[in-house]
C-alpha cells in the first residue's frame, strides 16, 4: 500500500466527530496477583470498550464514517459484513442519522450479538462462515440497491475512528509504555497503534490474537499478508477474531507502527476472561480478553514496562459462555 497513513489531526478530527455517539471509556485499574499492582513494579490498566453503547469499540469507526456521509448517500442506506460487533456499531449509527442498515452476518455469528443487531433496527441476511463469503453477498447488495459500504476494517476512516482508542490511552495515561490490542482485521490494532506511537513514540504497542485463528501473526513474521481458511479461523472462541486475512490498510499501518504480534491459547483466553472479572469487575467477551492474557501468560515476549494498558475490546458475551468459563477451574 502506498496510500498515506492516518494522521494524528485526522484522529483528533474524528475524536471530534464521534463524541456525541461514542463513550470516551475509562482505563480501570487491574492489580493482576503476582503480575501488576501490590509488591510488583508494574501497573496494568484496561481499557473499557466494553462499556460503549453497543458493547464494543466498533461504534468508533462506524461512526467515524457514517458521520461523513452525505444526505444523498443516507438516503440509499447502508450495508456492511460483520460477525457482530461492527454490525451492532454500523447499525447504531446508521439509527443515528436516519439511515437504512443492512448486515450480512456468517451462520455462526453469536445469538446475542445477532439479536442486538435486529433490536437496533437492521436487516440481517445470514450467509456461510468465510468472511470472503460475506463480503461477496455484500458487494452484490450494493450493486442491486446502491447501499454504501461500510468496510469493517480496510477503511481509512473506520481507522481513523477506531484511533480514537488509542487517542484516549494516552491523553489519561501519558506515561504508560506498553499497549495491546486485539487484532483480526486489523481495525483496533493499525487505529490504537497510530494514535499511541504519534502522540508517545516511546511507548512499545503489541498486537494480540488466538493461536487459532493466528494469520496475522504469520504475516507479521512473513511481511505478507497471508489468508486462513474459515475452517481454521472459526475454531477459536473468540468470535470477534475469525476474520481470515488482515486489511491491506490496516496491515501498513501494523508494519509502521506495531512491535509484534503475540498468540494466546484458548484456555488463556478462559483464564483471562476470569481474571478481568475477579479483578476489574469488568465482562469480556472471549476477543475482550486476549490482549490481558498476553500480559497474564506472555510476559517473556513483551518488553519490561512500568504502565501497561490492554484494550478490552467488547463485552458481548453470551451469559451461558460467561457462565461456563467463571466457574471453570
Amino acid at each position: 500500500m502506498d496510500e498515506p497513513l492516518v494522521s494524528l489531526p485526522e484522529i483528533l478530527a474524528a475524536a471530534s466527530r464521534i463524541a456525541g455517539i461514542a463513550v470516551k471509556t475509562p482505563l480501570v485499574r487491574a492489580p493482576f496477583p503476582g503480575i501488576a499492582g501490590h509488591g510488583t513494579p508494574r501497573e496494568i490498566w484496561l481499557k473499557a470498550e466494553s462499556i460503549q453503547p453497543i458493547g464494543a469499540f466498533k461504534i468508533r469507526g462506524a461512526a467515524n464514517k457514517i458521520l461523513q456521509l452525505t444526505p444523498e448517500q443516507i438516503a440509499r442506506g447502508v450495508i456492511t459484513y460483520s460477525s457482530g460487533n461492527h454490525a451492532q456499531g454500523v447499525a447504531y449509527a446508521a439509527r443515528e442519522v436516519g439511515a437504512k442498515a443492512v448486515i450480512v452476518m456468517p451462520s455462526n455469528a453469536p445469538a446475542i450479538k445477532r439479536a442486538a443487531t435486529l433490536a437496533l433496527g437492521a436487516e440481517v441476511v445470514d450467509v456461510g462462515l468465510a468472511s470472503s463469503e460475506r463480503l461477496a453477498v455484500a458487494e452484490q447488495l450494493m450493486r442491486e440497491h446502491g447501499y454504501v459500504v461500510i468496510p469493517p476494517y480496510d477503511d481509512e476512516q473506520i481507522i481513523a475512528g477506531q484511533a480514537t482508542c488509542g487517542l484516549e490511552i494516552v491523553e489519561e495515561l501519558p506515561d504508560v509504555d506498553l499497549v495491546l490490542a486485539p487484532v483480526s482485521g486489523g481495525g483496533l490494532l493499525s487505529g490504537v497503534a497510530s494514535a499511541v506511537k504519534q502522540m508517545r513514540p516511546e511507548a512499545h504497542v503489541f498486537g494480540v490474537e488466538p493461536e487459532l485463528a493466528g494469520d496475522t501473526a504469520e504475516s507479521f513474521r512473513t511481511g505478507a499478508i497471508v489468508t486462513w481458511p474459515a475452517e481454521l479461523t472459526s475454531r477459536t472462541i473468540a468470535d470477534g477474531l475469525r476474520t481470515q486475512s488482515v486489511g491491506e490498510r490496516n496491515f501498513a499501518h501494523i508494519r509502521a507502527f506495531v512491535e509484534g504480534i503475540i498468540t494466546v491459547t484458548e484456555a488463556e483466553i478462559r483464564a483471562a476472561m476470569r481474571a478481568i472479572v475477579t479483578t476489574a469487575r469488568l465482562v469480556p467477551e472471549p476477543s475482550g480478553a486476549v490482549a490481558a492474557a498476553a500480559l497474564l501468560f506472555h510476559a517473556d515476549q513483551l518488553p519490561s514496562y512500568r504502565k501497561a494498558v490492554a484494550v478490552v475490546s467488547g463485552g458481548n458475551v453470551a451469559p451461558a459462555l460467561l457462565a461456563e468459563v467463571l466457574t471453570e477451574s
